[in-house]
């Protein structure tokens, strides 16, 4: 007897459904899965043999066959056991067939029948939703992230003995409905945790934190170990703009393919922050490995990325951060599969001015020879500083700024700020591919970036003095732009290009 059922993979970032067909058919017991299942596809017999044994079903002596449709899409992961347990209950006739049929299921099954949790179930919920699917039988621990889905019943479930008296009586102790609608409000209330506020002095750091903020541009910060770097950077989300229902979403769709998502956590409302060591791998950085993930470039996505030490990271990590601060997204090739992750990401960095720390410092002399700090800095290439847009020296802070009684800027007020400048951008880009000025490319800086005379005279020496590539003169006219729109200007002035250019020198 033939049974069908529905259950889903993730390829990228997005759910793609994946028909299931099971046979039962006389012959020499077998049990075989074809469709390109990779290894720990192929494993789920032993656990569906047992989950439906301990379940108090009997397991059917004889040959059987599961095709995962369509074939030329690699099935990876444990979420096809319950829907291979439920079909091969319905080739028997213990499961309904045509009420199996209006639904899709997914989760792993352990020995006992339990059900366990799976990676990337957001995505996959959001296809069926997309394919009319009438409801979802998945894991109760992926529940919390599913029920921001809109326009499908969800079904958690513990158990495959709980599936199979869904499906056939359509009763079930939980109601599974969302607890989300796409209101704004949900995201504009998210307070963070860390503040500007907290922030002594620094008032040049800040600033240009928060010229990066309102423009999306990459910046590195310069400075000897205790001056707050690491600080101000953990606050720059602060001060970003409030994600979109959107956005909100994506994000959590990446965290749940990654394995990200803790039991009970919903929909992400804060930017990333993602700080990673610097003795991350190429992988771990970029994504990729014999069953692709997602890496801290794209888990950084709508955020930001923060490289602290950043010298101390490989040169082949570094080099290869290049591709994605140009494209926004990661492109990962393999042999059966090709597959793009998104990678929108703001790259904040922080360095010592040398080895030891102190070069140019108040309080300390330098130690090192000229050859040392030109070896360390040689750790950054060209090519890499090239997209970096500006940068900037923190300095510690004097002994009276320590200890007097010096309060900052809070970050709301700063974020209303850098959220105004924003929208002044999208009004511009609107119909455009692109939200903020660090996105635009060369016919958008023509349209938007136009020069007065003065201003073209000051960037003709800029060009000659501090020898400006064709990419880097771009960059300079972005955070140009991103100051005007911060001033409410409506053209760049050369007040506004002059407070830019001082950003464009690593000292």
């Amino acid at each position: 007897m033939l049974a069908k059922t529905m259950s889903g993979t993730v390829l990228g970032i997005d759910g793609h459904l994946i028909r299931m067909e099971i046979d039962l058919s006389s012959g020499l017991p077998s049990f075989d899965l074809v469709g390109l299942a990779d290894t720990a596809v192929k494993e789920s017999k032993e656990r569906v043999r047992a989950a439906i044994k301990n379940s108090g079903y009997e397991f059917p002596i004889q040959k059987i066959v599961v095709n995962l449709a369509p074939a030329d899409i690699k099935k990876e992961g444990g979420s096809f056991d319950l829907p291979i347990a439920l079909g091969i209950l319905a080739a028997r006739g213990l499961v309904s067939l045509s009420k199996l049929a209006g639904g899709m299921t997914m989760g792993e099954l352990a020995l006992d029948g339990s059900v366990r949790p799976i990676r990337g179930a957001l995505p996959i919920v959001l296809a069926a939703a997309e394919e009319g699917l009438e409801y979802v039988i998945l894991p109760v621990a992926n529940y919390a992230e599913t029920k921001v889905v809109k326009g499908i019943e969800l079904i958690p479930v513990e158990s495959l003995k709980e599936a199979v008296e869904y499906v056939n009586t359509q009763k079930r102790a939980v109601v599974g409905t969302s607890a989300y609608t796409d209101d704004q409000r949900v995201l504009e209330k998210t307070i963070d945790d860390h503040d500007y506020l907290e922030v002594e002095g620094q008032e040049t750091a800040k600033r240009a934190l928060e010229i990066a903020a309102a423009g999306g541009h990459n910046l590195l910060m310069v400075g000897p170990p205790g001056s707050g770097k690491t600080m101000l950077a953990r606050r720059l989300p602060s001060i970003l703009p409030a994600l979109t229902w959107e956005e909100a979403v994506e994000i959590t769709k990446i965290y749940s393919i990654a394995g990200l998502l803790s039991r009970g956590m919903s929909l992400l409302t804060k930017r990333p922050f993602r700080s990673p060591h610097h003795t991350i791998s190429k992988i771990g950085m970029i994504g990729g490995g014999r069953i692709p993930r997602p890496g801290e470039v794209t888990l950084a996505h709508h955020g930001v990325l923060f490289l602290d030490e950043l010298p101390e990271f490989s040169k082949d990590v570094l080099e290869s951060l290049r591709a994605p601060l140009e494209d926004r997204a990661v492109t990962l090739t393999r042999s059966l599969i090709t597959l793009t992750y998104p990678a929108g990401f703001m790259l904040i960095c922080a360095m010592n001015p040398c080895p030891c720390g102190f070069l140019h410092d108040d309080f300390k002399p330098c130690a090192c020879t000229p050859r040392q700090v030109q070896n360390y800095r040689s750790r950054l290439s060209g090519p890499f500083l090239d997209r970096i847009d500006f940068f900037i020296e923190v300095r510690r802070l004097k002994e009276d700024e320590m200890l007097g009684n010096m309060t900052g800027e809070a970050s709301q007020t700063i974020r209303e700020r850098v959220s105004k400048a924003r929208q002044i951008q999208e009004e511009r880009l609107k119909g455009m591919s692109m939200r903020t000025n660090a996105q635009m490319g060369q016919k958008e800086l023509k349209l938007f970036c136009s020069l007065s005379n003065e201003s073209r005279r000051l960037m003709v020496s800029v060009i000659r003095n501090f020898h400006i590539s064709a990419r880097g003169h771009s960059r300079l006219l972005k955070v140009a732009r991103t100051i005007a729109d911060l001033r409410g200007e409506e053209r760049i002035t050369t007040s506004s290009l002059a407070e830019a250019i001082q950003y464009k020198k690593l000292s």
